[in-house]
């Protein structure tokens, strides 16, 4: 009898909580946050009048067969399904009017408007559409391909809907998010869900930082907002994940945190400039710590310092792990990537490392990013598409290491598409072949490869040197510099 009198409270407690709380979602409403910001989302159409693709109207760029049900294919759609030129692999034709469309939002009564770079890049015309129907013409003021974001200005004589930037670092896995866009040409398409995670990296480039959320985005939603419950801008919405092509309820937004103090240099000086140290750096692993005699595996480990780079002129070596930087603990490789790109130009900062069992503290001057690293090192398609030499990497994930029969040991990225009429091509590279290392130095990211080829020509090398695994077989191939 005590034993049923004291357990029926305890089982009914948490369904009367459980009851509160269906009953306070039941009575849960977006409509006053949409009402007042939904004006403000654009929709943004882009027209390209050069060269895409084939005669036949398919893009230039086709990924394998093997990739097109996987995350890659998602990927690969998110980044060229736009149709971004001067890809390997166009065999002609022109598409006389390719368009693209994509999502925006006002966040100034100027008329500044924030949206992704991919929605809008090598556009010949821009028409930015209103939820009132007012159709304007825009201009480019500046974009950053690292962080795929873009900023247009339109003029209007009459007042301007606008949003307000919110706080990304407040936001908590769980919170409540809206998303506003114009998915599959559906203006003004509202859907909601939660923060699923924070700090997504896609292997998309060093800067990622993603929140992933579950609301439901699609090709069209590029550039669109993503609100908090108050109606302001946590995120601007990029990319999704799918193994079908429709939503699977993964999709990934910029945090304002980011976006904002972008979007800020861009307005003021239609560049974003960003501190340069001039390293190729990997993660520590347990098994290095141990071997370098360090107490934990944080920090970044120096593979490749560039000839007359910021690194070289402070004494930074091959081998050397650095620690902290401007008395900030290095987590790892991103973490510095960022910390570094944050600093500026020009500005000198204290650098603590690890070498030969010691640590050492420098005094380094940060310089600029050389151009073919400032172009290449985005999210986009330069990260990937090495047009030069004639093929495309990408992440090797575990859908695409599955479908290769890879063992588990193999690490790289894997190359995607070859254009058989360049270096790549001659040299009998293959799409689903593996690159491992480039000038000996292992890489694990797209982003990897092309700092490495950059590096190879800051010192004046005429080749550069890959190793290519296929099929368990591995052999090096080396490709000229003075052809590309």
């Amino acid at each position: 009898m005590v034993g049923a009198a004291v357990a029926t409270p305890i089982l009914a407690s948490p369904s009367v909580e459980a009851r509160d709380a269906s009953d306070k979602l039941a009575g849960m409403s977006f409509a006053d946050v949409i009402e007042e910001a939904s004006p403000a989302v654009v929709r943004i159409a882009a027209t390209r009048s050069h060269p895409q693709g084939s005669a036949t109207g398919e893009p230039q760029f086709q990924v394998p067969e093997q990739f097109r049900d996987g995350p890659l294919g998602e990927f690969f759609d998110r980044f060229f399904r736009e149709q971004p030129p001067g890809l390997p692999g166009d065999r002609g034709g022109t598409l006389p009017h390719a368009a693209a469309t994509g999502s925006g939002f006002i966040v100034d009564e100027d008329g500044i408007v924030v949206t992704n770079n991919h929605v809008i890049r090598n556009a010949d015309n821009l028409k930015i559409t209103l939820k009132d129907g007012r159709t304007f013409d825009a201009e480019v003021v500046g974009v950053d391909e690292k962080t795929d974001l873009a900023v247009l200005r339109l003029e209007s004589d009459d007042a301007l809907p606008v949003v307000k930037w919110g706080d990304s670092d407040a936001t908590r896995v769980g919170d409540w998010v809206v998303a506003v866009g114009n998915p599959f040409g559906l203006d003004g398409t509202v859907t909601a869900g939660i923060v699923s995670a924070r700090g997504r990296d896609l292997g998309a480039g060093p800067y990622d930082d993603f929140i992933q959320i579950d609301a439901s985005i699609n090709q069209g939603n590029s550039g669109g907002p993503l609100f908090d419950g108050s109606g302001k801008v946590i995120g601007v919405n990029t990319a999704i994940y799918t193994p079908n092509g429709g939503n699977v309820g993964i999709g990934f937004a910029i945090p304002s945190n980011i976006a904002a103090d972008v979007v800020a240099e861009l307005q003021e000086k239609g560049v974003v400039e960003r501190g340069f140290l001039g390293v190729m750096i990997q993660p520590v692993t347990d098994e290095i710590a141990d071997s370098l005699g360090l107490d934990s595996s944080s920090g970044a480990l120096v593979a490749e310092v560039t000839a007359d780079s910021a690194a070289a002129k402070a004494g930074i070596q091959r081998g050397d792990v650095i620690l902290r930087f401007d008395g900030k603990a290095i987590e790892g490789p991103r973490d510095l990537s960022r910390t570094v790109a944050e600093s500026g130009i020009g500005v000198e900062k204290q650098l603590e490392l690890w070498r030969d069992g010691k640590d050492m503290t420098l005094a380094v001057t940060l310089g600029e990013a050389p151009k073919q690293i400032a172009s290449s090192a985005s999210g986009a398609s330069e990260t990937q598409a090495l047009d030069e030499l004639g093929f495309a990497i990408a992440p090797l994930d575990a859908q695409a290491r599955s479908r290769l029969e890879l063992d588990e040991g193999v690490s790289g990225v894997v190359i995607v598409d070859v254009d058989g009429a360049k270096q790549a091509g001659q040299k009998g590279l293959r799409p689903g072949d593996v690159i491992t290392s480039v000038d000996k130095q292992p890489v694990s990211r797209p982003i990897d490869v092309v700092n490495a080829i950059a590096a190879a020509k800051n010192s004046d090398k005429k080749a550069v040197l890959f190793l290519v695994e296929r099929q368990g077989d591995s052999r090096f191939v080396a490709l000229s510099l003075t052809d590309a």
